[in-house]
């Protein structure tokens, strides 16, 4: 990667520790506000991968923490689709100009802040919905590191508690980043460049998390959900405008 500038390392730092703050606070929605803001500086390609890597560390350390809540029957279900979606997103990312993987990543995160502000709520449903959502976790969630939304709608449906859900999430993150940080370094994307940064962001991460675990916000869950939907929306505007 090129030489970054002062306000680039500035902005970097602080768009990372947000966004584990976020995390820390919600139990995911990290790449969500990282990727689409650290792509108004950096090219996806660069910047996946790392987020993903990110996370992963990050997932570690939640499914540890609540392991005992996991739900491994509602996770199952998802990895052959979501295994799926990983191999199409790599094809995919090797493929298609930046400009366009920049164009749909905005699009995406535009749709899914509108979603959260209109808080629709997911009907009950079965394990059947483990095809279409664990498909579009993977192949959303490799391209753009932004996977989660799918996973989080799956959990909803089948009615998880608090802790389950923390959990359940943690370890599908988990095992997805593995098979996605497998086939980044397969594919040629994770270079030592971009491992040495990540290394790098590791504490500001930790950090970001920890702090989001420790505040109370004295916000609603909703009230919350709702605020961040609105930095996604800019955010999302902002690199559609950029990439147009």
């Amino acid at each position: 990667m090129d030489e970054f500038t002062t306000a680039e390392i500035v902005l970097s730092i602080a768009v990372i520790f947000f966004s584990y703050f976020v995390r820390g606070i919600t139990g995911f929605g990290s790449a969500l506000v990282a990727v689409p803001l650290l792509s108004l500086m950096f090219p996806i390609t660069a910047v996946v991968p790392i987020v993903i890597l990110l996370d992963y560390i990050g997932s570690l350390s939640h499914g540890v923490h609540h392991r005992k809540e996991i739900q491994w029957r509602e996770i199952i279900p998802l990895i052959p689709f979501s295994l799926t979606g990983i191999v199409i997103a790599l094809y995919t990312m090797k493929t298609v100009q930046p400009e366009l993987l920049a164009i749909a990543l905005a699009i995406f995160i535009i749709s899914y802040a509108i979603y959260t502000l209109l808080a629709i709520s997911p009907p009950q449903g079965s394990r059947i919905w483990s095809a279409p959502l664990g498909f579009l976790a993977g192949l959303v969630g490799t391209t753009f590191a932004t996977g989660g939304p799918f996973v989080v709608i799956y959990l909803t449906m089948r009615k998880l508690g608090k802790l389950p859900f923390r959990g359940t999430i943690a370890t599908i993150f988990m095992l997805d980043g593995s098979m996605r940080l497998i086939g980044y370094t397969i594919s040629g994307f994770f270079s030592i460049d971009l491992l040495i940064i990540s290394v790098v962001a590791l504490p500001i991460m930790a950090t970001g998390m920890w702090l989001g675990g420790q505040i109370h916000t004295g916000l609603s869950q909703q009230r919350f959900v709702q605020i961040i939907s609105i930095v996604l929306l800019g955010s999302g505007s902002a690199l559609l405008l950029k990439a147009w």
